[in-house]
C-alpha cells in the first residue's frame, strides 16, 4: 500500500512539467559577473536587476535535445580591477556556459584573459571602453562604445550650451573615465574648442578645488565621466558653492543616485545613455511596465533599484544581454562553450535598447544616444533628444 502511495505522489509531482508541455531536460549555468559593492554596486545593481527580470520571463531555453532551465550563478567583482580575475573565475568554475556583464570596463578588461583561457564567451552590457573587445576575440558587447559616446557628447555640449571651453575631470587610472574624458577632448577640439582636464585618485572626497579650476578657467560646460560615488559628491558640492556651470556625464550617470543628488539644485545636469524609459515602442513600453511591476512586488528589488521604480538604461541593456545569451545558446543548438564561441557573431537580437547585430571585434552596431536631464524639482528624468554625431 505505502509503495502505492509514494509512486502516486511521485506522479503528482511530475504532473506541473507534462501539463506544460515541457519536460526539463537539465539546466544551463549563465554567469552574472557584476559590481554590487565599491564605487560601480549601484550600477551593478541595477544592470543585474535587468538579467534577472528577463530570468522571470523566460526562464528556459528551448534546445533540440529538450528543454533546459537556465541556472543564474552571481559573482561581485567588488568594482575592482585586482579581484575581477578571482571573480571570473569563480564563473568559469561554475560550469557557466556563457557570462554577462560587467558594469565597469575597467573589471571586464581585467577579467578578459580568464574568459579566453577557459573559451567562455561573455557578453559585456555596459562597458564602453573599446579595449574590452579589442584583442580579447570571446568578448563581445550589445552597448555603443565610448569614441562614439565622447563624440555624440562633444556634438551635444555644442549644439545645446553653444560651448567653446570645457573641463573634464576624471579618476585616474579608471579606464572608463579617462577613455571617455579623452574621446570626448579629442572630439570637442576637432570642433574648434578648447579643453582643459584633470584627474583625482581614488578615495578622493573633496571635489571643491576641482570645480573652482574649472570655473577659473573658464569652463562653459565641465565634464564628469565619473562613477556614481563621486558623481554625487561632485553635484552637490558644485550646488554648495554655487557654481552653475552644465555638467555632463556618459551612461554611468544614468541612475536615481544622481537624480537625488541634483534635487532641489540649479544644476543643469545632463547624460548620454541607452534607453529612456519614456519610449512608446511596444516593446520598449511592454518591457517597461512588465519590470515595474516585478520590481516592486520585491522590497529587496526595489531596494537595488535605489528605492525608486526609475527604470536605468543599463536595467533595460541587462534585459536584452540575458536575452541575446539565449539566442546565442539556441543559434549554437548547445550549451558547450566552443559551439557558442562558434555561431557568437551571427547572432542578431531585436531588443527593448534596438537592434543588436554584431560588428567589428564583436562590437554592436550602434548610432544613436538618449540624451536625458534631470528634473531638479522632483528627482525625475527629462528626455532631451536622440542625438547622433554632427558636424
Amino acid at each position: 500500500m505505502r509503495k502505492w502511495i509514494a509512486l502516486a505522489l511521485a506522479l503528482m509531482l511530475l504532473l506541473p512539467a507534462f501539463a506544460l508541455g515541457e519536460e526539463v531536460a537539465g539546466e544551463i549555468v549563465i554567469g552574472i559577473y557584476e559590481p554590487a559593492s565599491g564605487p560601480n554596486g549601484a550600477g551593478g545593481k541595477q544592470e543585474t536587476l535587468g538579467i534577472y527580470y528577463a530570468n522571470s520571463v523566460q526562464p528556459t531555453v528551448e534546445l533540440s535535445s529538450g528543454v533546459y532551465k537556465i541556472k543564474l550563478v552571481e559573482v561581485d567583482n567588488q568594482s575592482s580591477n585586482d579581484k575581477a580575475p578571482t571573480a571570473a573565475q569563480t564563473l568559469v568554475s561554475e560550469g557557466s556556459s556563457i557570462v554577462l556583464g560587467s558594469y565597469g570596463s575597467g573589471v571586464s578588461i581585467a577579467a578578459s584573459g580568464i574568459f579566453d583561457e577557459a573559451g567562455v564567451v561573455a557578453i559585456a552590457i555596459s562597458a564602453t571602453n573599446p579595449q574590452v573587445t579589442i584583442g580579447n576575440p570571446l568578448y563581445y558587447r550589445i552597448c555603443y562604445l565610448d569614441p562614439f559616446q565622447g563624440t555624440v557628447l562633444a556634438s551635444y555640449a555644442m549644439d545645446e550650451f553653444a560651448a567653446k571651453k570645457a573641463y573634464t575631470l576624471a579618476q585616474l587610472g579608471n579606464d572608463y573615465d579617462v577613455g571617455l574624458a579623452h574621446f570626448f577632448t579629442e572630439a570637442f577640439k576637432a570642433k574648434g574648442g578648447e579643453v582643459t582636464g584633470e584627474t583625482f585618485p581614488l578615495g578622493t572626497s573633496d571635489f571643491t578645488a576641482y570645480l573652482i579650476n574649472a570655473v577659473n578657467g573658464g569652463a562653459e560646460v565641465i565634464f564628469a565621466p565619473t562613477s556614481t560615488e563621486f558623481a554625487s559628491q561632485i553635484i552637490t558640492q558644485a550646488a554648495a558653492n554655487g557654481i552653475t556651470v552644465p555638467i555632463m556625464a556618459g551612461d554611468t550617470w544614468d541612475s536615481s543616485v544622481i537624480l537625488e543628488a541634483a534635487k532641489g539644485t540649479d544644476l543643469s545636469v545632463s547624460v548620454s545613455t541607452f534607453f529612456d524609459e519614456g519610449d512608446t515602442s511596444s516593446l520598449a513600453a511592454e518591457f517597461v511596465s512588465g519590470f515595474k511591476a516585478w520590481l516592486n512586488a520585491n522590497p529587496e528589488k526595489l531596494a537595488n533599484n535605489g528605492g525608486n521604480d526609475i527604470v536605468a538604461a543599463v536595467t533595460a541593456l541587462g534585459y536584452d544581454g540575458y536575452m541575446v545569451a539565449l539566442e546565442a545558446l539556441k543559434l549554437a543548438d548547445s550549451a558547450e562553450r566552443d559551439d557558442i564561441a562558434d555561431i557568437m557573431a551571427d547572432v542578431t537580437y531585436e531588443g527593448v535598447t534596438g537592434a543588436i547585430v554584431f560588428g567589428e571585434n564583436g562590437d554592436a552596431v550602434r548610432d544613436q544616444a538618449f540624451i536625458k536631464r534631470t528634473n531638479n524639482e522632483d528627482a525625475t528624468w527629462v528626455f532631451v533628444k536622440v542625438q547622433g554625431i554632427t558636424e
